[in-house]
Formats: structure tokens, C-alpha cells, sequence
């Protein structure tokens, strides 16, 4: 139990003992005015009775407020998981765009790579057919240096 409780309940004890013990004292009767006639009634009892509805009065209040915090925090609860949904649909929904981005730029990126592999396979065999040639001119050269030179007519 919480520590209001505990000291609730012991103020509670604390007076039903303190009533026990003086209970002839509340049970003798005294003369009592209400404002238009007089009457004769143990005060104590009155005063207590008045306690006990005040008590009452206090607790229905207590319940009443207990249930409008409670019907108003499930209803906080279900807009939040109102809302909650709606977070995680936009968060899929940032998520499946961002999905559709990526794949669009993988395909530009391939494409791209495709084309500057091609570019390169291009260039390759470009500067393999000119080493070719050199290499070939240069290979006549040395076997034609090798040779007598013909005369001419």
C-alpha cells in the first residue's frame, strides 16, 4: 500500500478508538439549536454522524474524479496510438521511397559503370592496336636496317 493509505487508515483507527473510549461522553444529550427550534440530542453522535457524511461526500468525490482522470487518460492512450500508427506509416512510407531512390540511383550507377567499362574496353584495345602498329614499324625498321640497301634504278 502507498503511504497515504497506511496514513489514512491509522487516523481512521486512531479515531474510532478515540470514540470507544469517550462513547458516553458522545451519548450525552445535550441541547442543540437549529437556527428555528431547539432540540435535545447528543452532540457527540451528530458531530460524528456529520463526519461520517463528509467522509462520504469526499470519497464519492474522490471516485468521480478517479473515473473522468481514468475515461481521460484511455483516451490519451488510443490518440497516441492513434498517432503511433500514423508514425509508423509515414516511417514506412519514407522508407519505401527511400528504397525506390537507392534503386534508381544503383541503376544510374550501374549504368554508368557499364558504359565507362565499355568506354575503357574501347581505349584499351584503341592504344593495343596503336602499340601494334609501332611495335610493327618499329620491328620493320630494325629488320630493314639489317638488309644491304638496294640500289636504286
Amino acid at each position: 500500500m502507498r503511504v497515504r493509505t497506511v496514513l489514512i487508515i491509522l487516523v481512521m483507527l486512531l479515531m474510532a478508538v478515540f470514540v470507544g473510549v469517550n462513547w458516553p461522553a458522545f451519548m450525552a444529550p445535550t441541547p442543540l439549536s437549529l437556527l428555528v427550534t431547539r432540540i435535545e440530542a447528543p452532540l457527540g453522535l451528530v458531530m460524528l454522524g456529520l463526519q461520517v457524511l463528509v467522509l462520504l461526500v469526499f470519497a464519492v468525490y474522490i471516485a468521480m474524479w478517479q473515473g473522468a482522470v481514468l475515461l481521460q487518460s484511455r483516451r490519451h492512450t488510443k490518440e497516441l496510438q492513434a498517432q503511433r500508427t500514423l508514425a509508423d506509416q509515414a516511417e514506412a512510407s519514407r522508407f519505401t521511397e527511400l528504397r525506390a531512390v537507392l534503386h534508381e540511383e544503383f541503376e544510374r550507377l550501374a549504368a554508368h559503370v557499364g558504359k565507362t567499362q565499355e568506354d575503357l574496353v574501347r581505349e584499351m584495345r584503341e592504344h593495343s592496336n596503336s602499340l601494334a602498329a609501332t611495335i610493327g614499324e618499329l620491328d620493320g625498321r630494325v629488320q630493314g636496317q639489317g638488309k644491304p640497301p638496294q640500289p636504286s634504278l
